[in-house]
């Protein structure tokens, strides 16, 4: 198959996507575009949302419009790291009498793994991902095993219960590709939500996407060329975010103590190339990076106790320097 044809597949598998899980889910189409776009550039997702907007139901419905193996991990206080990966038992051997140590594989051990409430537990337990989102391999005493292929993590978080949480420390944050916000739905979409679910059975979705076809697709992705102008625009970017960079800028100093580290770069430019071939198109463009710049960069920016104190978001920050790399000229607020 040419590339011009296994990209066409591509959008066709991704309206597919859609349109299955449209007849469950009502609207979202800005989230659902941005996990598609993390699965398909390879990378995990946290969906960030108050509780009932159908986050969790949205990845179960994504991965029963795919043909991959789903497990779904309700994270709480007391979830330990050997209930993720698994642990090693002992079985006796029928025939020689023996006992050996055997290993009982975890619900890690699937395809799409939907990490419920990743925030209700312990740094320990949570740490137990770490190797898995990065490595896609879990070590358990002197053996390694390799996850299946292809593997995402998509996490949920509500941030608004802030008691008996414990938020992800920042270099686990930077492990996810997309931080994606769930809005409230719109009136009209919420009329749509109460008519689907008080009423009769619920609909099925049919899966419509391999895992081979999801592979394959990974691997177009990486072959879409960027301009070096865009290029250089993901750098300005990204090394804006940086309060310590000898050309700051002032906006930046007063308001962020931590910023983007390299890997918002890459996760950025592999983000922008899946984008790019939805448009329909066979090269990054600005307009992709800018897309893309919120949900990649939110949760790798730390902001200092006086943005906080003024209301000043990490969403306002990057809007303010994209803004101001576009047109340099112009008057930072």
């Amino acid at each position: 198959m040419s590339d011009t044809a296994a990209a066409a597949a591509f959008v066709s598998g991704y309206q597919k996507l859609k349109k299955a899980l449209s007849r469950r889910i009502v609207g979202q189409e800005a989230v659902i575009e941005q996990v598609f776009i993390a699965i398909a550039a390879g990378g995990h997702s946290l969906l960030e949302g108050a509780p009932g907007l159908a986050k969790t139901l949205l990845v179960k419905s994504l991965a029963d419009a795919m043909h991959l193996g789903f497990r779904r991990i309700q994270f709480t206080p007391d979830l330990m790291p050997a209930d993720i990966t698994g642990t090693e038992i002992i079985q006796e051997d029928s025939e020689t009498g023996r006992r050996k140590l055997v290993f009982q594989r975890g619900p890690i051990f699937s395809q799409i793994i939907l990490a419920d409430e990743i925030n209700r537990t312990p740094p320990k337990t949570q740490a137990a991902l770490l190797e898995a989102m990065q490595e896609k391999s879990v070590t358990v005493g002197q053996e390694t095993y390799i996850l299946p292929k292809p593997f995402f993590v998509l996490a949920t978080q509500n941030p608004i219960e802030q008691e008996g949480t414990y938020p992800l420390p920042e270099a686990q944050k930077d492990r996810f590709l997309f931080l994606i916000k769930v809005d409230y739905p719109s009136r009209e979409e919420e009329r749509e939500v109460i008519a689907r679910t008080t009423g009769g059975v619920q609909e099925e979705i049919e899966a419509v996407i391999t895992a081979e076809e999801l592979q394959a697709a990974q691997a177009l992705a990486r072959q879409v060329p960027v301009p070096d102008h865009v290029t250089d625009f993901v750098l300005d970017l990204v090394r804006a975010t940086r309060p310590n960079e000898p050309d700051a800028l002032p906006y930046v100093k007063e308001m962020v103590g931590w910023g983007a580290g390299p890997r918002a770069s890459q996760m950025l430019v592999l983000a922008g190339k899946v984008r790019a071939l939805l448009q329909g198109r066979t090269h990054v463009t600005t307009d992709d990076i800018e897309a893309l710049a919120l949900p990649a960069l939110r949760h790798r920016i730390v902001p200092t106790f006086h943005a906080e104190a003024e209301g000043v978001t990490v969403d306002m920050i990057v809007k303010e320097l994209i803004h101001k790399i576009k047109k340099p000229g112009a008057k930072v607020l």
